[in-house]
């Protein structure tokens, strides 16, 4: 194993819609930071960690979220290769497992229920969001917003079409839509996350509802924390009566807002991580 030696793993095409040069970008930058610290990088796609070599990379950073990428992660992580982020803290941010790592942890999260997509007919007290139940978003009709009952079934009849067997039904929430980005696990003095940003999504009328900064970054971290994320982004929505509805949590975004920071900020964490002097 050389010391100095890391792979970075690109995102597969087919989760990166609309975002693949964002998220090849970020992957980019990343490695010139850890090769300005004086590591040796290999950019990989999924495809390429099958390739029997003779050496073995010192860390990987990963933004690869398909079961058989995260399997071949694993089996280097299991011989001492450190994997950001690990494998099985990837798999968690499926939305169904997601779920259930939340109500454990008791992260306070969106409704969720999640149903079979062959059930012929849903009760839809009001707007609903039809999810599948795995990864976040690959493609039109993975996430579905569904005013009623009618809706919900075709959206449900769309995935079930595609192979999709399971789904995610969450409420519509009325309130200002929030993006998040996070670096590490530790905590700062107010208890957020060691690198944290947020903005408003564009694509919204804002109504300026008011909450708490440093609770929107607790809750985050702790959300983080009960994935086992360390590198990662979401979506929150603050609503009239200053609540913060958690409803999305993802494994390392293209931070594009924030990306020459964020790669700053995200090499000097895995100089730590691979070299020992952090978790």
């Amino acid at each position: 194993m050389n010391d100095s030696h890391c792979w970075g793993i690109f995102r597969e095409e087919a989760h990166s819609p609309g975002r693949e040069s964002d998220d090849t970008e970020i992957l980019r930058l990343t490695a010139k930071g850890l090769e300005a610290k004086g590591f040796q990088v290999e950019l990989k796609t999924p495809d390429e960690l099958g390739v029997v070599t003779d050496t073995r990379p010192r860390g990987m950073f990963l933004m690869c979220e398909q079961p058989g990428a995260l399997q071949a992660v694993a089996a280097l992580e299991v011989s001492g290769v450190r994997a950001v982020n690990s494998p099985a803290a990837v798999l968690n941010t499926y939305r169904e497992r997601m779920i259930a790592q939340f109500a454990e942890a008791r992260v306070p999260f969106i409704a969720s229920r999640l149903v079979t997509t062959s059930v012929e007919r849903v009760a839809a007290p009001g707007p609903l969001w039809v999810k599948r139940a795995d990864v976040h978003n690959t493609q039109e009709g993975d996430v579905v917003y569904a005013a009623d009952a009618a809706a919900v079934a075709r959206a449900l009849e769309g995935l079930a079409g595609r192979g999709i067997r399971r789904a995610v039904l969450q409420p519509h929430v009325d309130g200002d839509l929030i993006k998040f980005y996070g670096i590490g696990p530790g905590g700062g003095a107010h208890g957020e996350p060691p690198w944290f940003r947020w903005f408003y999504h564009k694509d919204q009328q804002l109504s300026g509802h008011a909450f708490d900064q440093r609770a929107l970054a607790r809750l985050v971290r702790r959300a983080a924390g009960a994935l086992g994320l360390e590198i990662y982004g979401g979506d929150c929505v603050a609503t009239a009566s200053g609540e913060l509805v958690l409803i999305d949590l993802n494994a390392w975004p293209s931070f594009a807002l924030f990306r020459e920071e964020a790669a700053s900020a995200i090499a000097a964490y895995l100089s730590a991580r691979f070299t020992g002097h952090s978790r």
